[in-house]
């Protein structure tokens, strides 16, 4: 096998990776959204988002170990704990907040508004440019999301507060991500997951008190919702994000991201009795197209060759 063709098939087998990876990052962070509404009947949004968060930094803790990575420093420490701040903590605290104003549909699809604002930052200033395949998922799937929010869902609650509080998410989702993808491009997955989930640990410790007082009176089942939010959506998919977000561009990641709602809708309706309208589940199979779109890689010209017609060798 010559070299090149070794290079070729590490970078493709690297790219397949960091798609089922996006894939596993999508699926666990659309359930966080039913799942928060669920355990919301029973602990407050701070005391949530410390329980959430210390379960995370514990698997985390652990897988780092193992990998034993230097702690970054300088602005890339900087950076990490800046979207610790913003993304693992006050997102948490925010989201699960809007989640008892809103129905998880439309909390997921109010935060996903976030990977339009990503792409078109990393377009215009991280030299990602606007390639087509992206630009049409994109409009596809945003136009998805629209027909989501237009069509809700049955008996949903939604109200103003609900709906700004979905939206400031949205603005800190957008900020962690681009800060988080500055930041690796000198710092491993697994330090920059685990010292930003830290990071928002210590930044949701004033709930602390709060939370060991509602877990007391918590039933089994939030509290196991508890765990599965700090183990899934936030030790594995934030890692599988990191991974994913390291070996493709910004403006990709977030469009792959479009697919929550969808998801999240169905998972809602099946768990939560949260029914769907049929705008709703048209929107949903939009978003998803959308996402499948934008995923693809654009079509590269092949250079024309000249065909020239070989010249007859003399004759001896």
């Amino acid at each position: 096998m010559r070299v090149g063709d070794s290079g070729h098939m590490k970078a493709k087998l690297s790219g397949n990776l960091a798609v089922v990876a996006a894939v596993i990052t999508v699926l666990l962070w659309a359930s966080s959204f039913v799942v928060i509404r669920f355990v919301g009947e029973s602990l407050s949004p701070g005391a949530m988002a410390f329980s959430r968060l210390s379960v995370g930094a514990a698997v985390l803790a652990v897988i780092a170990v193992r990998y034993r990575r230097p702690i970054p420093r300088g602005r890339a420490l900087a950076l990490v704990i800046g979207y610790g701040l913003l993304w693992f903590a006050a997102y948490t605290v925010l989201l699960n907040w809007a989640e008892q104003h809103l129905d998880a549909g439309t909390a997921a699809l109010l935060v996903n508004f976030a990977p339009i604002l990503v792409a078109i930052f990393a377009g215009l200033f991280m030299g990602e440019g606007f390639p087509r395949p992206l630009v049409v998922g994109i409009v596809i799937a945003f136009a998805g999301v629209l027909l989501i929010a237009l069509g809700g869902s049955g008996g949903s609650h939604n109200d103003r507060l609900g709906i700004i509080l979905g939206l400031i998410t949205a603005v800190l989702y957008a900020a962690g991500v681009l800060m988080q993808k500055v930041a690796l491009r000198t710092v491993d997955a697994v330090t920059a997951t685990w010292v930003g989930c830290f990071a928002g640990l210590l930044a949701t410790t004033p709930f602390a008190p709060q939370a060991v007082g509602e877990l007391a009176d918590a039933s089994a089942g939030a509290i196991a919702g508890v765990v599965f939010l700090g183990v899934g959506p936030t030790a594995i998919a934030f890692l599988t994000w990191a991974y994913a977000l390291s070996r493709t561009d910004a403006g990709k990641m977030a469009a792959t991201t479009l697919a929550v709602p969808a998801i999240a809708i169905g998972l809602s309706w099946v768990f939560l009795g949260e029914v769907p309208t049929a705008l709703g589940l048209v929107g949903g199979a939009m978003a998803l197209t959308g996402v499948a779109i934008s995923r693809r890689r654009p079509r590269q010209q092949t250079p024309a060759v000249d065909a020239q017609v070989p010249e007859a060798s003399p004759t001896s």
